[in-house]
Order: structure tokens, then sequence, then C-alpha cells
């Protein structure tokens, strides 16, 4: 780590769960952690990601100019192959420890991340499922959500459908129109019970499985909402083959076109623990 990035302080100590949380993500599929980074320590990673992400977003298009996706937020990928501090961050151990003790896996593996910034202005996340994206073999998979700035339910906050996940893959659709009245349909008729938090202090953060179905309202303030997401999956799990072409794509792009059957174990995808 060079000289620059100096101040940022390390995020590899354990933080020891609420037996309430653990029990939550295991029976719902997703839960909220308090101060997974303090004050501290956000304050001092929020300016290195928002500038990687500035630095490389691609959409330079007006919001009324793109679709419903396009519309939801600016998304950014893989910012730990790209810049050092999104590195420290993304590759913490802290974060994977949360992620493995919640699964009850002894260790994990990146998939990779994404900062989701959601603008001023900014349309509805639409419902869908993430698993829907990735060629992988296993339920232990789970996406960290941390917002880099306090949020509350006007700016987009994530809302799940609790106990989803454990109806695996429901549909094949990407987020898009379709899928939010497919979902919304779906989510009424199962009656599963909806959960969102009315705010979130930044360095909370909240982790759900890859089939838990959630979405997000539209960003109803003044405020870019900032929420930087990491991907784990259990070490050991193993690439499918692909159930559609976005499927095809993440086992090109984040697994490096590994053999279907393999594990996911390339260099794009390290041990964390």
């Amino acid at each position: 780590m060079s000289n620059q990035f100096a101040h940022l302080p390390p995020l590899d100590d354990f933080k020891t769960l609420p037996e309430d949380n653990i029990n939550e993500f295991q029976e719902k599929g997703h839960t909220l952690v308090e101060q997974v980074l303090n004050a501290y320590e956000i304050a001092a990673y929020r300016p290195v990601i928002v500038q990687a992400a500035d630095k490389y977003n691609t959409e330079k298009r007006k919001i009324e100019e793109r679709d419903t996706y396009g519309k939801a937020f600016l998304q950014i990928m893989n910012l730990w192959q790209a810049d050092e501090a999104a590195k420290k961050f993304v590759l913490a151990k802290r974060m994977a420890k949360i992620a493995a003790d919640l699964m009850g896996v002894r260790n994990v593996r990146l998939y990779h991340d994404q900062a989701l910034f959601k603008e001023a202005g900014g349309g509805p996340t639409p419902w869908h499922q993430d698993q829907y994206y990735w060629p992988i073999d296993t339920f232990n998979t789970v996406t960290m959500w941390m917002p880099l700035v306090d949020i509350d339910v006007d700016m987009g906050m994530l809302t799940f459908a609790s106990c989803s996940y454990t109806k695996g893959a429901v549909f094949n659709f990407e987020i898009s129109d379709e899928s939010e009245s497919a979902f919304d349909n779906y989510v009424r008729e199962q009656q599963f019970p909806i959960s969102r938090a009315n705010t979130m202090k930044a360095g909370d953060a909240t982790f759900h499985r890859g089939f838990t179905m959630h979405h997000a309202n539209g960003n109803n303030s003044n405020k870019m909402r900032e929420v930087m997401t990491i991907i784990y999956v259990a070490d050991g799990a193993y690439i499918t083959p692909y159930k559609n072409e976005w499927q095809k794509n993440d086992h090109e792009k984040w697994l490096m076109g590994k053999p279907i059957g393999e594990t996911i174990d390339s260099p794009l995808n390290p041990k964390l623990l």
C-alpha cells in the first residue's frame, strides 16, 4: 500500500456478531448489522470509494434518457481491480468474516464488488433476485450493501421479502419493469413479510442471500445515495451451466471462463479469510 493510502484504517479485525443477526439471517435470508465500520473508518473510506466510482463510471446519459435499469442507479463494478484504496476495502477480512459467520461457513471468496449510486431523482430498483445472474451451485452466497452516507427511506432504502430465498430461482427475468410486476405479484401471493430499515447510518450494512427477493424505491431526496456492495460466495462452490445469457457473461467476466463444474477459485475470486 502506497503512502497515498497510509491514512486508511485497517479493516482486518473480526467483529463478534450478535446471535440475533445470525438467527435472523438464517431464517429470513437478510439482516442489518450496525456499525460494520465506525464513523472514523467510513469517513476515511468514503472519499476514496466515491472518487474511484466517479473515475470509472461510464454512464453519461441524462436520467430521462435511460431505461428502468439505467435510472435505478449508477453501477460501477470491480473497483478492487482498478483502485488500490477500494481494494483494501473490498478484500477486508472484517466484512468477509461477517459474511462467513452469517452463512455458517469457514471461508468465503469474492465474487465481485459494485458501487451502486442512486442519483437524486433516480428511479426505483425493481424487485429481483441477485443470483439470477450468477452461475453458482450454492445457496451460500451473500451481498453486503453498505451506505457510505446516512440514508433514510426517501433515498431508496433496500427492501426485502423475508424468507423468499428458500424458493430458489423463481423467474427468468433480469432487473426490469417485467421483473417488478412479476415479483410484486408473487411476493403478495406468497405473503412474504416485507422488511426494510427506516434509517441506516453510514457504515451500517445489510447482508442478504443471493436468492432473497428485494427492491428499492426511488431517491426522492436531493442527495446521492452512495452505496458500496461486496458479493461473497462460500469457498468450495462450483460453477454451474448457465441458465441465461447473463450467467454466461458472468462466467466469462467474474469467473474468468473456468470450466463448468470446477470450483470457483480464479484469480478474480480470492479467498478472503
